[in-house]
C-alpha cells in the first residue's frame, strides 16, 4: 500500500496540487474538522459509491489514525484506483482544518 506523511500532503496542498483528498471518518467526528478541500465518504459507504471515483485520479485516503483509510486503500486498489493512505491519520495532521457548519 502506498503511503503519505501528514507533512508531504500538507505540502501539496501548501504547494496548490490539484489533489483529490477522501476522509472516510464517520460524520461527527469529520463535524470537529477536516483537511480543507477533502471530500467526506464514510468508510462504510465506500463500495457503495465506486461510481464517485474516478480510475485515471489518484486519491488520498484519511480517517482519525490511519486505519481506517487503510482498508479504504485496500478495497479501493483490489478494484482498480490508484490510492494512498495518509500515515497517522488526523490526530498526525498539524495544518489548517476546515469545518462545516
Amino acid at each position: 500500500m502506498k503511503e503519505i506523511t501528514v507533512t508531504e500532503l500538507a505540502t501539496k496542498l501548501k504547494n496548490g496540487d490539484k489533489i483529490n483528498i477522501i476522509d472516510v471518518r464517520e460524520d461527527e467526528e469529520v463535524a470537529m474538522g477536516k483537511i480543507p478541500g477533502a471530500r467526506h465518504i464514510p468508510l462504510g459507504e465506500i463500495a457503495d459509491r465506486l461510481d464517485d471515483f474516478d480510475k485515471t485520479q489518484h486519491y488520498y485516503m484519511v480517517c482519525r489514525s490511519g486505519g481506517r483509510s487503510g482498508r479504504a486503500c485496500e478495497f479501493l486498489t483490489e478494484n482498480g484506483f490508484d490510492v494512498t493512505n495518509m500515515v497517522g491519520g488526523m490526530l498526525a495532521w498539524e495544518d489548517d482544518v476546515e469545518v462545516e457548519e
